[in-house]
Order: structure tokens, then sequence, then C-alpha cells
């Protein structure tokens, strides 16, 4: 287990560094630099910031400057905004942000897991029927989409729930609703199919013919051999909600990460660009690891296998 975890870790690193190293070079080939055009009309003022930046040095040597700022976990000054370190973005963006997300990641596996194990239990049955058009609705419809929809509704129409900002509890209702639709759509289907097989093996016969309880077999036997498929999704899931709240934070005018990372690219603030990419590949990577330990909880033979095995 240890060595397991241990060459884990190193996978992250590396697959890290493999992301920084592409993200800097693609960036910097985009031709032009962020003090192009009207933002600066004096040569001097020009030079002298392409200088603070270190952007009038060649790209090697900004590459080593840059890689040995994220050694100390320092991402750098905004370029767009002087005065802050992307840190200090992070610090203040980031929070909203993951409540955003996990909020709408806890309704997408809920309201997911629940449709699916609904299906397969009435398999070509009025639940069924229902639960797969909501979920080929959520696959169907952006996020963006869901939110203009819910918007005109909810909020215009009707009134029930404010439209913009992150202030009360009811502010984070259609936001976190908009951002669950699409992976509870996921979530529903996967959880489906692997109800389905899982019921028509032979242990759960098995189980059925010894008078066990139909309720107690689909808790303990169907659901827990279902859920693997879930639970190995679920780390990408969950990164891509959080990476994905960008155009949500922006429709709900939410004071979230989406807000810098928007800016950084109409303004080509390479370190916000960075810094931001970093980070969320940083959980991307995390939540992978998660879940590989999780498999662990869940079914204690993967231990004694997939563990010694790797």
């Amino acid at each position: 287990m240890v060595r397991y975890i241990a060459n884990r870790i190193f996978t992250m690193v590396l697959t890290l560094w493999v992301i920084i190293t592409l993200t800097f070079f693609l960036m910097h080939a985009i031709p032009g630099d962020p003090f192009d055009g009207e933002r600066i009309t004096s040569e001097v003022v020009r030079e002298n910031m392409m200088k603070h930046y270190n952007l009038d040095k060649p790209i090697m040597i900004q590459y080593v400057i840059y890689l040995k700022s994220l050694l100390s976990f320092d991402f750098g000054p905004s370029i767009n905004s002087p005065m802050r370190s992307i840190n200090d973005m992070i610090a203040e963006g980031f929070p909203i942000s993951a409540q955003l997300g996990l909020g709408a990641f806890s309704i997408a596996l809920v309201a997911g897991i629940t449709l699916g194990i609904i299906a397969a239990l009435w398999h070509n049955k009025l639940p069924d029927y229902i639960s797969m058009i909501l979920a080929v609705i959520g696959i169907s419809i952006p996020s963006f989409i869901m939110a203009t929809i819910l918007v005109k509704y909810f909020a215009v129409k009707w009134g029930i729930l404010p439209v913009a900002t992150w202030d009360t509890w009811q502010h984070t209702i259609l936001p976190t609703v908009a951002l669950s639709f699409g992976p509870m759509a996921i979530i529903a289907r996967l959880m489906r199919s692997s109800m389905l097989e899982v019921l028509n093996q032979e242990f759960i016969q098995t189980a059925k013919s010894k008078g066990l309880n139909k309720l107690k077999v689909v808790i303990r036997h169907a659901i827990r051999n279902s859920i693997f498929p879930v639970v190995t999704i679920s780390g990408p899931l969950f990164a891509g909600i959080v990476t994905g709240s960008f155009v949500i934070e922006r429709i709900f005018a939410i004071p979230g990460m989406g807000k810098f990372f928007v800016d950084s690219i109409t303004n080509r603030d390479y370190p916000v660009i960075l810094g931001t990419t970093i980070f969320y590949s940083m959980i991307l990577v995390i939540s992978i690891f998660i879940v590989d330990i999780l498999y662990v909880l869940i079914d204690p033979r993967i231990k004694l296998h997939g563990k010694e095995a790797a």
C-alpha cells in the first residue's frame, strides 16, 4: 500500500510537470504579448514592463524562473492587477468556486445514483422512462443553456429566486442546479447500466433464492457492486464541475475564480492563466488519487490484488 501511494504521488508530480510545461510553452507560442495594442503607448514603459515580468528574457530562462517560483508555491503577480498576487486571487475566489462545485457535485451524485437505481429496478417501466428522459435532457443541454432557462422562469418570469450574486442561500440554488444537471445525467445513465448488469449476476439470484429481503439484496449486494463505475468517474467529474463553473459564475455574477480566469484570457494575463490552470490541474490529479484510495474502502479485495500488483 505504501509503495502504491508513493508511485501514485510520483505520477501526480510528473503529470503536473507535463501540464505546466505544455501550458507555459503553448501560451507563449501565441503571437504577441500582454502589452500589445493600445494598453501601453510608450515604448519605454512597455520595455520596462516586459523586463519587470521577465518577458524580455529567452523562453527557456522564463521557464526555469517560473519553475523555481512554483517550488515555493508562488504563482507570481498579476499583470492586469499588479498590486495583487495570484495566490491572493486563488485565496479569494476558490472558496466560492469550491462551495458552488461541492454543492453541484453533491446534488449530481445523490440525484444521479438515485435515478439510476430507480431506472434499473423498474426497467422498461414508467420510472425508467422518466429517469432516462431527464438524463438525456441533462446530457443534451449545456450548463449555460440550462442556466439561462432557469433564470428565465425561476427568476424573471415567476420571481421565485434571485438571479445573480452570491449572498444568501437562495442565491446559490439556481447556479448549483444548473451546474449539477449535466453530471447528474451522466451518473444516472452509468449507474443504471451498471445496476442492470449486476442484477443479472448469479450471486444476486442466489441471494434472492435464500430468501433475503429484496431491499437488503439491493442495498448490500446490488448497489455496492454497481457503484464502482460511478466512483471511477467521480474524480474527473468533480474536477470538471469545479473548473466548469467558469461560465456559470459569469452568468450569475458569482465572485469566484471564473471571473479571474475569463478576464485573464481577455487581457492575456499570462501569470493568471498559468496559475489557475495549474491550480485546477492539481485538483484533478488529487481527485483521481482520492478515487483510487476509495476503491480500497469500498472493496477490500482490491487492496489484496490491485494494490499489490501496482
